[in-house]
């Protein structure tokens, strides 16, 4: 077992606290939960669950329960303030407790759950008004209530502004027309995070408005999504005449590409994160060994640029949380992060059929080879989700660069 690192940055006595809160931890996690035995764990490479409706849930509301109980605990939101259920710790305090609760058999943390805590409750923090904090925050924190994405539109591409579904003002309360597509667990979330196009005559990125949606809701239809590699997490959302109150709007009218853009942002840093999603170095590794492979130079090459590009991603994953915790705004650093990931999670699913060969076109029952199908199918999902690797490149290009806007 691998010991937690203490960051060499931090001085004596923030060293001796980050120890004692890593031992708080792992005093925490022995009494809940059994320890993680990679030996026994079946291999698992599926990026999206590949559910049927119950199963997956009951795969939700596991954890659902979990984060609940760990913010409870004060292990689940600790960088937030008190006044959020958080204890206001440091970035530090969260990358070590993520280290060592690897070491245990945690419940499996859906994108749903992912998207209401890291995505949503962080935006209503930075734009919503006081009432939507108060009523939506701590609940999302807990994951009492989910909230998917109701962002991208078929016709659209990668083009956010390029949306069209209208929200149309009507004294007190909006209504909205439009179909959404491409949101993650709408089907099991209590709210959706809406954009829409409040003034077709202004320029389109200053026409749009941001508005939380009860999914519930009378003209609210979820239509799921049959994917690739089998399960159904992705939906259309159709939106039939519903009627919003303006208490539900999140920031001013016509200011819902900055809402847009700081849920992006936090999206890129989530997505850089997700570190379990498909197979990994240690399992090409695991792989190469199986399969006597590990002499080969070309394979050994193919591992360790694996590595270096997961060791970049998790450098790039903890100076992005110092900086968001230091006040920064969600920037190009999320957009480098998730292009490392989404990157790395092609270049592992490209070594493993390089490994396997034929090996890996059909279910003859051998262990650990067609399995690797469920990473090859997923990975190219993540190269779209949360703006393609296309977008990211020109935002790093254009923002963090300063080269030339793309014609368009």
């Amino acid at each position: 077992m691998t010991a937690t690192v203490i960051p060499a940055e931090t001085g004596q006595d923030g060293a001796e606290d980050l120890r004692a809160f890593e031992a708080a931890s792992r005093a925490w996690l022995d009494s809940r939960l059994p320890r993680r035995d990679a030996a026994e764990q079946a291999p698992k490479y599926s990026i999206f669950h590949n559910l049927g409706h119950e199963d997956e849930r009951a795969l939700i509301d596991g954890g659902r329960a979990w984060q609940a109980e760990r913010v409870d605990a004060g292990f689940g939101a600790m960088t937030w303030a008190p006044q959020w259920g958080g204890r206001g710790l440091t970035a530090s305090h969260e990358r070590i407790y993520a280290g060592v609760e690897r070491e245990y058999l945690t419940p499996e943390r859906h994108e749903n759950i992912l998207v209401t805590v890291e995505l949503v409750a962080p935006t209503l923090l930075e734009l919503g008004s006081d009432w939507q904090q108060e009523r939506f925050i701590r609940p999302f924190l807990r994951t009492d209530e989910l909230c998917c994405q109701l962002f991208s539109e078929p016709g659209a591409g990668s083009d956010l502004a390029g949306l069209s579904t209208r929200a149309v003002r009507d004294g007190e309360s909006w209504r909205v027309n439009g179909q959404k597509v491409w949101s993650s667990g709408a089907q099991f979330s209590e709210w959706g995070l809406l954009i829409a196009r409040s003034d077709p005559a202004a320029p389109k990125h200053k026409g749009m408005t941001a508005f939380m949606v009860p999914m519930d809701l009378e003209g609210v239809e979820v239509r799921p999504i049959r994917q690739m590699s089998g399960g159904s997490t992705f939906n259309e959302v159709f939106l039939t005449d519903v009627v919003l109150p303006d208490e539900f709007r999140v920031g001013e009218v016509g200011d819902g590409w900055r809402v847009a853009l700081t849920t992006l942002g936090f999206e890129r840093q989530s997505s850089a994160g997700i570190v379990d999603a498909g197979g990994n170095t240690a399992d090409l590794i695991r792989l190469a060994t199986s399969l006597g492979l590990t002499g080969a130079a070309e394979v050994r090459g193919r591992i360790a640029e694996s590595h270096l590009y997961e060791r970049a991603q998790a450098l790039l994953v903890a100076r992005y949380a110092e900086l968001e915790q230091a006040g920064a705004v969600p920037g190009v650093e999320g957009s480098i992060g998730k292009l490392v990931w989404t990157q790395n999670l092609k270049r592992v699913g490209d070594a493993a059929a390089s490994f396997l060969g034929h090996r890996i076109l059909a279910d003859t029952g051998e262990a650990d080879t067609f399995a690797w199908t469920q990473h090859l199918l997923g990975a190219p999902g993540y190269r779209i989700a949360g703006g393609s690797d296309e977008i990211q490149r020109n935002i790093i290009g254009e923002r963090g660069l300063g080269l030339p806007r793309e014609p368009r």
